[in-house]
C-alpha cells in the first residue's frame, strides 16, 4: 500500500485534448483521473462526445460558456471561476472562452481517461477556432 501521490501543475501542457484545449495531466487512481484544461482567450473548442467516461469540471479562472446536448435536449451555461458542472456519458459538449483571460478548469474523469478513440467529433453550437488531438481528456 502507498501513502498516495503528489504533484504540482506542470508549467506547459502535456497534450491537446480531442476538443483542442490544452491539457496538463494530473494524478489518477483506479476510479478516476484528473486533468487541468486551458482554452486561450477568445477560443472555441471542437464539439465532442465521450463514449465511456463521464466528467466533473470545476472552473478556476476566466469566463465563457459550455454547451451540452443529449437526447434532443440542449443547454448552454455560463462559465466563471467557481462554476462546477457535470458531463454525463454520451453527452455532446463544446466550450468557449470570453474576454482577455484564458478559461482554466480542472476535471475529474471517471473511469480514468482510456486514451485515443474515447472522444468522437460531433456537430456543435459554435464554429471551433482550435484543432483537436487524441490526447487525454
Amino acid at each position: 500500500m502507498t501513502t498516495g501521490s503528489t504533484m504540482t501543475l506542470p508549467p506547459v501542457h502535456d497534450v491537446l485534448a480531442p476538443d483542442g484545449s490544452e491539457v496538463r495531466i494530473l494524478l489518477s487512481l483506479a476510479g478516476g483521473s484528473m486533468a487541468h484544461f486551458l482554452l486561450k482567450a477568445g477560443e472555441v473548442s471542437l464539439a465532442v462526445r465521450h463514449r465511456t467516461v463521464e466528467e466533473i469540471w470545476y472552473v478556476l479562472s476566466g469566463e465563457g460558456e459550455m454547451w451540452r446536448s443529449a437526447d434532443g435536449h440542449e443547454q448552454t451555461v455560463a462559465l466563471a471561476a467557481g462554476t462546477c458542472l457535470t458531463i454525463p456519458v454520451g453527452n455532446s459538449f463544446q466550450f468557449r472562452s470570453f474576454g482577455s483571460e484564458a478559461l482554466a478548469a480542472v476535471a475529474v474523469t471517471m473511469p480514468p481517461w482510456p486514451g485515443d478513440g474515447e472522444a468522437e467529433m460531433v456537430a456543435g453550437k459554435w464554429v471551433p477556432t482550435v484543432g483537436g488531438a487524441g490526447g487525454a481528456g
